[in-house]
C-alpha cells in the first residue's frame, strides 16, 4: 500500500509538471447560437448510449471471454475505469482537451468545469448548433471512459488491480488527453479545429477522424499491445491448457450492447440531430454487418467452422473501422470498410501466436488494426457532399501521418508508464493468484 501511495504521488507530480502550462490570454469565441432542443435531446441520448457501451456492454463482452475465476475482476476493471476517468475528466481532462492553448494540449481555463453553467452553450468549433456544454462534457467523457477500459482486455487474468488504477490515471493524463486535443481540440495540431484552411501537421490536410479511430481505437490498441508485451504471456498461452471462456452468452449480450451503443458513439459525433447523424448511423450499421459476414466467412474457410465469438468479434471490428469514417463516407464506402476490416482483423488476431505476445482478448488485433484500416481508407473513400472533404492521395497521406504519430506517441508513452509502474509496484499478480484466479485473491469474491 505504501508503494501504491508513493507511486500515485510521483505520477501526480509528473502529470502536474507536464500539463501546468500557463493558459492563453484569450478566451474561445462562442458562436451566436440559441438552444436547439432537438439536438440537445439527441446528444443526451447519445451520451447514455456511449456510457452503455462500457457499462454493461464492454464489461459483459470481456467478462464472458475470461475464465470463471477472473470474471469479477474483469468486470471490476471496466467499472473502476468508468469511475476514475469520470472524476478526472471533470477536474482537468475536459479543459486540457477542449480549450484553446496550443496545438499540443489545451489550457486550464475550464479546470473543475469553471464557467460552465446550466445556460452555457457548447462553443464553436466543437458544436455548430446550440447544445448545453454540460451535455457536451458528458458526451465526450464517455469516449475517454471506454478508451481506458478497452486496454485491459489485452492483459485479462493477470494485472494487479492497484497497478491498473495507477495506469488508468497516468495514461489518461499523458496519452489520451494530448491525442484527443490533437484531433478534436480547438486548434489541435492534427485536426485543426477552428483554423481556416489548415494544411495539417504534415502539410497534406487536417486529419479526418469523425468519432475516434485514432483517439480511441489505435490509442487503446497500442497501449494494450505494450501492456501485453511487458506483462508477458499467461501460462499455457496458445495451448489446450488455457481455460475456456466463462460464458459466451454474456459476450454476445455485451457485443449486442456495443453495437446498439455505437450509434451514439458515431451518429452522436455529429453533435446535432441532422443528416450527418443519420448517414453516420446508416453506414455504421452497414459496415458492422458486412464485417461480421466477412469475419465469419474467413473463419469458416480457414478453420472449417464459424464460431459465435468470431462473428461478434467481426461486428466489433466493423464498428471500430467505420468509426473514423462514419461522418465522411457513403453506403459504398461502408461496404468496403466493413469487408476489409472483418477480413484483415480476423487474420491480425493470429499475429499474437506468430510473434508471441499474449493479447488476451485481441484489443490490438481488433481495435488497433481496425482503427488503422478505417483511418486510412477514410483518406480515399471520403465523399465531399457528406463530410466536406473528398478522398484523395494527399488526404490519405494526412491520414497516414496521424496514424503514425498516434502509434509513436502512444507506444513510447505507454511503454514508459508501464515500466515505471512495474519497477515501483509491479504490474503482474503472483503465479499462485494467477492460477487460482483474480476474483477471490484480489476482491474476496467469486462466482459459484
Amino acid at each position: 500500500m505504501k508503494n501504491f501511495t508513493h507511486t500515485l504521488c510521483l505520477l501526480g507530480l509528473f502529470a502536474l509538471a507536464f500539463f501546468a502550462i500557463p493558459d492563453a490570454a484569450f478566451a474561445q469565441a462562442a458562436a451566436a447560437m440559441t438552444l436547439d432542443t432537438g439536438s440537445t435531446s439527441w446528444m443526451l441520448t447519445s451520451s447514455l448510449l456511449v456510457l452503455m457501451m462500457t457499462l454493461p456492454g464492454l464489461a459483459l463482452f470481456y467478462g464472458g471471454m475470461v475464465h470463471k475465476e477472473s470474471v469479477l475482476a474483469t468486470l471490476m476493471q471496466a467499472f473502476v475505469a468508468t469511475t476514475i476517468v469520470s472524476v478526472l475528466w471533470c477536474v482537468y481532462g475536459y479543459s486540457l482537451i477542449f480549450t484553446e492553448h496550443n496545438g499540443f494540449v489545451g489550457g486550464l481555463s475550464k479546470l473543475m468545469l469553471s464557467g460552465i453553467g446550466i445556460n452555457t452553450l457548447t462553443p464553436a468549433p466543437m458544436a455548430s448548433v446550440g447544445i448545453p456544454e454540460t451535455v457536451y462534457v458528458m458526451f465526450q467523457m464517455t469516449f475517454a471512459i471506454i478508451t481506458c477500459a478497452l486496454i485491459f482486455g489485452s492483459v485479462a487474468n493477470r494485472i494487479k488491480f492497484s497497478s491498473a488504477i495507477v495506469f488508468i490515471i497516468t495514461w489518461f493524463t499523458l496519452v489520451y488527453i494530448p491525442v484527443a486535443h490533437w484531433v478534436w481540440g480547438p486548434k489541435g495540431m492534427l485536426g485543426g479545429l477552428g483554423i481556416d484552411n489548415y494544411k495539417g501537421l504534415f502539410g497534406f490536410g487536417s486529419t479526418l477522424d469523425f468519432a475516434g479511430g485514432t483517439v480511441v481505437h489505435i490509442n487503446a490498441g497500442i497501449a494494450g499491445l505494450m501492456a501485453a508485451i511487458i506483462l508477458g504471456k499467461r501460462k499455457g498461452f496458445g495451448s489446450d491448457e488455457m481455460a475456456p471462456p466463462y460464458n459466451i452468452v454474456l459476450s454476445v449480450i455485451g457485443a449486442s450492447l456495443l453495437w446498439v451503443g455505437w450509434f451514439g458513439f458515431n451518429a452522436g459525433s455529429a453533435v446535432a440531430a441532422n443528416g450527418s447523424a443519420g448517414m453516420a448511423m446508416l453506414v455504421t450499421h452497414v459496415a458492422t454487418a458486412t464485417a461480421s459476414i466477412a469475419w465469419m466467412a474467413a473463419e469458416w474457410v480457414t478453420r472449417g467452422k464459424p464460431s459465435v465469438i468470431g462473428i461478434i468479434s467481426g461486428a466489433v471490428a466493423g464498428l471500430v473501422a467505420i468509426t473514423p469514417a462514419s461522418g465522411f463516407v457513403d453506403f459504398g464506402g461502408a461496404l468496403v470498410i466493413g469487408g476489409v476490416a472483418g477480413t484483415l482483423c480476423f487474420f491480425a488476431c493470429s499475429l499474437k501466436f506468430k510473434f508471441g505476445f499474449d493479447d488476451s482478448l485481441d484489443v490490438f488485433g481488433v481495435h488497433c488494426i481496425g482503427g488503422i484500416i478505417g483511418a486510412l481508407l477514410t483518406g480515399f473513400l471520403a465523399v465531399k457532399d457528406i463530410g466536406g472533404t473528398e478522398g484523395s492521395y494527399p488526404q490519405f497521406l494526412a491520414q497516414c501521418g496521424a496514424v503514425a504519430i498516434t502509434i509513436i506517441w502512444c507506444g513510447i508513452m505507454s511503454w514508459v508508464i508501464l515500466m515505471i509502474i512495474d519497477v515501483i509496484m509491479g504490474l503482474r499478480v503472483d503465479e499462485e493468484t494467477e492460477h487460482a484466479g483474480l476474483d477471490l485473491a484480489i476482491h474476496g469474491e467469486k462466482l459459484h
